[in-house]
């Protein structure tokens, strides 16, 4: 079994997200998962710290798995794993075209490579962006997050009725 890495900003973790995770202990053993910040995305809706302990709630159920925020490059992180693998999950071919290109970019820079991994087809349209905005709005992303995430939503952003219900 090998230790991979499978790095993200996970702003917010989705189950999406969870479904590479589960996919990737089944494969490799031991995952890595890589809290990362993106400077091509918006500065973040949960701090580094906050995604960190989301997550590592989320896979409480999974015990070879291992939670750290890296800066920087995730070739670097993959060093700092001791990783055999980065792990990327695909939902659509736009992702696999971002993706494969980062894929060459740090073979040839590193020599790591990059697996990938298709989520359930239930949940190919679940993005960390629509979660991020549903929840703004006042949504229910419930179905679409796991509960400690779906919990830290609520409480950043309560609905009315969420709202009412704690003042009564």
């Amino acid at each position: 079994m090998a230790t991979v890495l499978y790095p993200g900003s996970f702003d917010p973790l989705h189950l999406g997200h969870i479904d590479v995770i589960e996919q990737s202990v089944e494969l490799f053993g031991t995952v890595i998962v890589g809290v990362m910040h993106n400077p091509t995305k918006p500065s973040g809706m949960f701090t580094l710290a906050q995604r960190e302990a989301m997550i590592r709630e989320s896979v409480a159920h999974l015990p070879s798995v291992e939670v750290m925020a890296f800066d920087g490059l995730a070739v670097h992180a993959v060093e700092k794993a001791k990783a055999a693998f980065i792990v990327k999950g695909l939902r659509t071919g736009g992702d696999f075209e971002v993706e494969q290109q980062m894929a060459h970019t740090n073979h040839a820079v590193s020599g790591v490579r990059t697996v990938y991994l298709p989520c359930k087809p239930a949940l190919v349209s679940i993005s960390s962006r629509f979660i991020r905005e549903i929840a703004q709005y006042g949504g229910d992303v419930s179905s679409l997050v796991p509960a400690p995430v779906a919990t830290q939503l609520a409480t950043l952003f309560p609905t009315p009725t969420s709202a009412q219900q704690a003042t009564s």
